[in-house]
């Protein structure tokens, strides 16, 4: 049963560099990069991300188990979630900001909605 487990949790991995992770960080960078949510760097870093997960998920996948300097692309990706978490929370409004931001009135036209 041990030996199942061990071969599950392998298998897992590899599924998460070819198809969780770039299915993830493919499309969240192209929409950060049109955005203004977030800095564009973070859109090219998360692309950047998801090419390496899907290229080291391919040229791995071989191996039945993951080599230690690609298991540690985990780390880089927690790292991400961390500064852009961290940026998202510095460039949020204020209230006292949103308060002074005068509102917009619409006119009735196509192009208001």
């Amino acid at each position: 049963m041990g030996l199942v487990s061990v071969a599950a949790i392998h298998a897992t991995q590899h599924l998460y560099f070819i198809i969780a992770a770039p299915s993830l960080f493919l499309p969240l960078g192209l929409v950060i990069r049109q955005s203004a949510v977030l800095p564009r760097a973070f859109g090219a870093l998360a692309l950047a991300l998801g090419g390496l997960f899907l290229l080291l998920g391919v040229t791995t996948s071989q191996q039945l188990v993951l080599p230690a300097a690609v298991t540690t692309l985990g780390a880089v990706q927690a790292v991400w979630w961390l500064t852009a978490a961290i940026a998202f929370l510095r460039s949020r409004p204020t209230p006292d900001t949103v308060a002074r931001t005068p509102a917009r009135v619409s006119d009735g036209t196509a192009r208001d909605r």
